[in-house]
């Protein structure tokens, strides 16, 4: 199944960091596409640097929730720690859609509950799917039009 993954990283090497993950993650699934890098400003969170972003879509057969353990494994084994709730990180891997599933359980929720408020998943994810759907806010495209350029 299609799966729209967004990478995050400003500590370390982040440029690094993402092409490792997605390195990574190629070793499990089979990578569809991947976009270019984008330098983002932190949304939320304490004050901190800058974020490097890219989204890649992979196919997968994993059932959802062992694709979203396997993106935490990665983040693990990369050295992320979670001690503080958006705060600097060395890696983020979020599952943003997963084919058209629509999940509310308690570690997982498909989409992403923010990923249409977040300009950093839209851009890219636009760039390598200009036809993209983020099911149930729409198309991509028209998403982003309606978001200020700050998020």
């Amino acid at each position: 199944m299609k799966a729209v993954i967004a990478l995050g990283a400003n500590l370390g090497e982040p440029s690094e960091a993402i092409e490792l993950a997605i390195t990574l993650l190629s070793q499990a699934s089979t990578l569809i596409s991947r976009s270019s890098l984008y330098t983002t400003r932190p949304v939320g969170g304490p004050p901190q640097g800058d974020f490097i972003n890219a989204v890649c879509i992979i196919e997968s057969d994993l059932p959802a929730m062992d694709l979203l353990s396997m993106l935490h494994g990665i983040e693990k084994i990369m050295g992320r720690e979670r001690i503080e709730r958006w705060g600097p990180r060395v890696i983020d891997c979020d599952l943003i859609t997963y084919g058209e599933e629509l999940k509310e359980e308690e570690f997982l929720h498909l989409p992403h509950p923010r990923a249409h408020l977040r300009r950093f998943v839209l851009e890219p994810w636009l760039e390598i799917e200009p036809e993209a759907v983020l099911h149930p806010y729409g198309r991509v495209a028209d998403i982003l039009a309606q978001l200020p350029l700050s998020q």
